[in-house]
């Protein structure tokens, strides 16, 4: 049964740009939180029985994060934390839980290919805090081969932006424009959308097509495509978008 769309917890009422707390916005998903400043947002907002089970569940989790017969407590916790919690506030919980189990890149391999489409979502929010190398990369490609929208704005957090290569990172962007996926869920778009040209002419292309088809161009390849002309960075200086494929 497909549940309410889950709102992002975020450890201040209100953000520093104003924006207010929970609202679906870059750097206020599970993925751009740290673990602590996650659990004091999210058990500020739960109730007392919500809470309850979510101390509980993050204690078990770190007294036993290996697996335990067919399937470990903390993983029956994920299945959980829905019904538990509420679908609003679902996601952050879950992403506490794999953090609290120190779940390794097999481990979350697992969730993520027996889980469901929500526990999925939070595997990949869980990324970039548990896993510091590419290991993880091939379950940003699986989820950027769906047409799950939010399954692709979850794969294009942090850890995409550190890991993806160029290639994969342009086609990624470009699928947020062919299926709707807001470009605001791109992790750190700006600085590797900076001096691109290749995305530059992918973005003209996709562009001409929609034109000629008469089509609307969606608004978001613009403010794209004007990030692409910024000054590329300064020579001698990490290249961000490394070679096309």
């Amino acid at each position: 049964m497909t549940q309410p769309h889950a709102a992002h917890v975020t450890p201040h009422t209100q953000d520093a740009d104003g924006t207010p707390g929970g609202q679906d916005t870059q750097g206020t998903t599970p993925a751009h939180v740290p673990p602590a400043d996650l659990r004091t947002a999210l058990s500020a907002r739960l109730g007392g029985a919500a809470r309850a089970w979510l101390d509980q569940a993050l204690d078990e989790a770190a007294a036993h994060p290996g697996t335990h017969g067919p399937i470990s407590v903390w993983e029956l916790r994920l299945a959980e934390a829905g019904r538990r919690c509420g679908p609003a506030h679902a996601d952050a919980a879950r992403v506490l839980v794999l953090h609290a189990a120190r779940a390794d890149t097999d481990a979350l391999t697992r969730v993520y290919t027996q889980g469901t489409a929500d526990e999925r979502r939070a595997v990949l929010h869980a990324l970039p805090h548990l896993v510091p190398g590419p290991d993880a990369l091939p379950l940003v490609e699986d989820a950027l081969r769906t047409n799950d929208t939010r399954l692709v704005a979850a794969a294009l957090g942090p850890y995409a932006a550190r890991h993806l290569d160029a290639h994969q990172w342009r086609h990624a962007v470009l699928k947020c424009l062919f299926t709707g996926v807001p470009v605001d869920s791109v992790a750190d778009l700006a600085r590797r959308a900076r001096g691109d040209g290749e995305l530059a002419r992918m973005l003209a292309d996709y562009a001409a097509e929609r034109t000629a088809a008469d089509r609307t161009v969606p608004e978001d390849l613009h403010r794209v495509l004007a990030l692409t002309e910024s000054a590329p960075p300064a020579p001698g200086t990490a290249d961000p978008h490394g070679k096309e494929s």
